[in-house]
C-alpha cells in the first residue's frame, strides 16, 4: 500500500508544498489552510509515528500509523453518544496509550493525532460543532486535550475530507486529481480535492455535499430544507423507509430489492436515481476526474447504484463525461484513521 508517488516525494510536499500552495491559493479559491503547522513541522524529523482518530455517529476508529502508510494497529468501537464526549474522549485516550504501550513506543515518538470528527467541525479551534449526529458534543475542543495528553501536535478535520485523504494517498483515489468522494453512511458527507489540497469554503468552513437538494418534495432534514441527498439516500433514511414497508433495516430493503418485491424495488430505484443526480450536479460543478462514493451501504450496494448513475451520465453535452470515472472506496474503514493520520505527515 502505498501514496500516488514516490513515498519520500509524498512526504516533503505533504509537509511543505500543500501549506505554501493553500497560502498561495487562499486569496481566491478556499482551499484549508493549516500554516501553523509548519513551525510544528520543523519538531517532526525522525518522529515515524502518528494516530489517526475517526469519529463518526455510530462508531469510533483508532490506529496507530507509520509514515509509510502502514498499520501498526487498529481498533473500533461504539461512538456511544448518549454517554458523552469526556467519556469518549476517555476511551480514546485509553486506547492510544495501550496500542502505544503494546508496540513499545513512546509518547515523544509520536508526530501527532489527526482526527477526523463528523462534521460540522472547526478546524482552526480544533471544536466539534455537531449538535446533529452527535449530540451534546457541541463545541467541545478535541484537539487540546489529546495534545496534553499525549505530548504532540494535533489536528482535526471532517470526516469526509479525512477519508477522502485516505482515498487519494491509498486507495481508490491514487493518480486522480480533482477528485471527489461521497459518503454514505448514517448520513451522506463529502468533500472534494483539487490539486492535493482538500477545498473548503469561507472562514475555512467545509461543504456539506449530502444537503443538496436533490428533490424539493422530499423528506424534512436537520439542515433546514426538504430533499436533500442524506434525507433520501443516508443509511439512516433508507433504513427509515425499510419500517415502513416491515423490514428491519436497509440492508434487508436491498436484500429484498434483489429478489423483486415491487415496494422495495421502487425505494431502491429512487434512491439510485436521487445519487445519479447528485453526481450529476457535482460532475457539471466541479468536473472531477474521479469520484469515490464510499460508506459500508455503498461499499455494498454500488453494483445497485452503478447503473443509474452511468446512464444518467451519458446523457450529458456540455462535457463527456462518458470518462468520468466513478468507483467505490477501497479502503472501507481504514479510509479515515489513514487520511486523518496524513494530517500530521
Amino acid at each position: 500500500m502505498g501514496k500516488n508517488t514516490n513515498p519520500t516525494e509524498s512526504r516533503i510536499y505533504v509537509s511543505w508544498w500543500k501549506p505554501l500552495i493553500r497560502l498561495a491559493e487562499k486569496g481566491w479559491g478556499c482551499f484549508t489552510a493549516y500554516p501553523y503547522k509548519m513551525n510544528e513541522r520543523d519538531n517532526m524529523t525522525g518522529l515515524k509515528y502518528a494516530v489517526g482518530i475517526d469519529i463518526g455517529g455510530t462508531k469510533i476508529g483508532v490506529a496507530l500509523v507509520g509514515i509509510g502508510g502502514e498499520i501498526l494497529e487498529a481498533q473500533t468501537f461504539a461512538t456511544d453518544v448518549a454517554e458523552g464526549f469526556v467519556k469518549a474522549l476517555a476511551r480514546i485516550n485509553q486506547t492510544i496509550s495501550k496500542m502505544l504501550n503494546k508496540q513499545g513506543i513512546r509518547k515523544s515518538q509520536l508526530a501527532g493525532i489527526g482526527v477526523g470528527c463528523a462534521g460540522p467541525v472547526d478546524a482552526a479551534t480544533g471544536r466539534i460543532q455537531n449538535g446533529f449526529t452527535l449530540p451534546g458534543w457541541e463545541n467541545q475542543d478535541i484537539v487540546t486535550p489529546l495534545r496534553q495528553e499525549f505530548g504532540c501536535p494535533s489536528y482535526l478535520e471532517n470526516d469526509a475530507a479525512v477519508a477522502l485523504l485516505g482515498e487519494y494517498y491509498y486507495g481508490a483515489g491514487q493518480g486522480a486529481d480533482p477528485l471527489v468522494m461521497l459518503t454514505f453512511g448514517t448520513g451522506v458527507g463529502g468533500a472534494a480535492l483539487r490539486q492535493g489540497v482538500i477545498w473548503q469554503g469561507r472562514s475555512g468552513q467545509h461543504p456539506e455535499i449530502g444537503h443538496m437538494i436533490i428533490d424539493p418534495a422530499g423528506p424534512p432534514c436537520y439542515c433546514g430544507m426538504n430533499g436533500c441527498l442524506e434525507s433520501i439516500a443516508s443509511g439512516t433514511a433508507l433504513d427509515a423507509e425499510a419500517k415502513k414497508i416491515g423490514l428491519n433495516n436497509a440492508r434487508e430493503l436491498f436484500e429484498e430489492s434483489k429478489r423483486g418485491e415491487a415496494q422495495a424495488m421502487d425505494i431502491t430505484a429512487r434512491a439510485a436515481n436521487k445519487v445519479a443526480l447528485a453526481i450529476w450536479n457535482l460532475a457539471h460543478a466541479l468536473i472531477p476526474a474521479r469520484i469515490i462514493l464510499g460508506g459500508g451501504m455503498m461499499e455494498e450496494q454500488f453494483d445497485h447504484f452503478y447503473g443509474e448513475i452511468r446512464t444518467t451520465l451519458n446523457k450529458a453535452t456540455q462535457f463527456d463525461l462518458s470518462q468520468l470515472e466513478v468507483v467505490t472506496a477501497r479502503l472501507g474503514n481504514q479510509a479515515g484513521v489513514l487520511g486523518a493520520a496524513s494530517l500530521v505527515f
